[in-house]
């Protein structure tokens, strides 16, 4: 029975070696001679997606180039490792650090922008303080002032339409809220900020739909059937418009209905 079991076992104890010895080489590195081959390799890595593997050659370069000329772009290429590994905190660490001691450097441009989406990344959905999201647009807008032309400029601006669209969800949210709590006044204070702060965003629309189904609650139902009327007209085919048109006929059946 021994004999069996060790017939049988045996080709499967091998086969699993053979599997973890070669998924042992699938990540040993190469021989590094020198430490621009160290930095190349790591390019190369990361390029793969190797990330974790990337991550090792930058911190040891970087641990050993202090002074030179190529360690701040080894410290942002760092960086960018952690963001890939969601590695949020210490990939802010690593972009913070070449701002500070490289703000000459030509990879600083890359650095702030890369900040705003390590801040991001520590955002908490919108139901939850915001104070991250809002870190990460003071980043970008700081970005889009410091480094004019920079080829990331136009993704930093559609992070901070998305970013600002998520706080004005929220104000939205809120004023939802208050409105199935029949509380028209907070309602209305929510909805307003909306506008006000947050016009450019798909939510400043709902805002002003969520300040109509106010109005007609208040009996303002003239005042809320023209603002609906705005909306379609200034929105035609899009989903808000829809919205608006829904709420418009809701005021308009009640009016009817009342009339009866």
């Amino acid at each position: 029975m021994a004999k069996f079991l060790h017939d049988r076992l045996a080709p499967l104890v091998l086969a699993s070696l053979v599997l973890t010895l070669a998924g042992c080489a699938a990540h040993t590195l190469p021989e590094i001679h020198n430490e621009a081959e160290r930095l190349d390799l790591g390019n190369e890595l990361m390029r793969k997606g190797r990330y974790l593997d990337a991550t090792d050659l930058f911190k040891s370069y970087i641990q050993r180039n202090a002074g030179t000329a190529q360690v701040d772009g080894a410290i942002c290429m760092l960086g960018e490792c952690y963001l890939q590994t969601r590695d949020w905190t210490l990939a802010e660490e690593q972009f913070e650090r070449l701002l500070k001691d490289y703000p000459e450097s030509d990879s600083a441009g890359s650095a702030a922008f890369l900040l705003g989406d390590a801040l991001m990344g520590q955002s908490r959905p919108k139901d939850f303080d915001q104070q991250y999201t809002q870190r990460a647009i003071d980043q970008w807008d700081d970005y889009l002032h410091r480094y004019p032309g920079h080829w990331r400029q136009s993704m930093a601006e559609r992070r901070v339409l998305d970013a600002r669209t998520q706080l004005a969800q929220k104000l939205v949210d809120t004023g939802n809220l208050y409105v199935k709590l029949r509380e028209w006044e907070p309602a209305r204070v929510y909805y307003r900020r909306t506008i006000a702060e947050y016009r450019e965003t798909v939510p400043s629309a709902d805002a002003e739909i969520g300040l109509a189904v106010v109005d007609a609650k208040l009996g303002k139902t003239t005042e809320a059937l023209a603002a609906l009327q705005d909306i379609e007209d200034r929105f035609p085919g899009r989903p808000v418009a829809g919205r608006a048109a829904i709420e418009k006929k809701k005021i308009e059946f009640r009016l009817a209905r009342a009339r009866h």
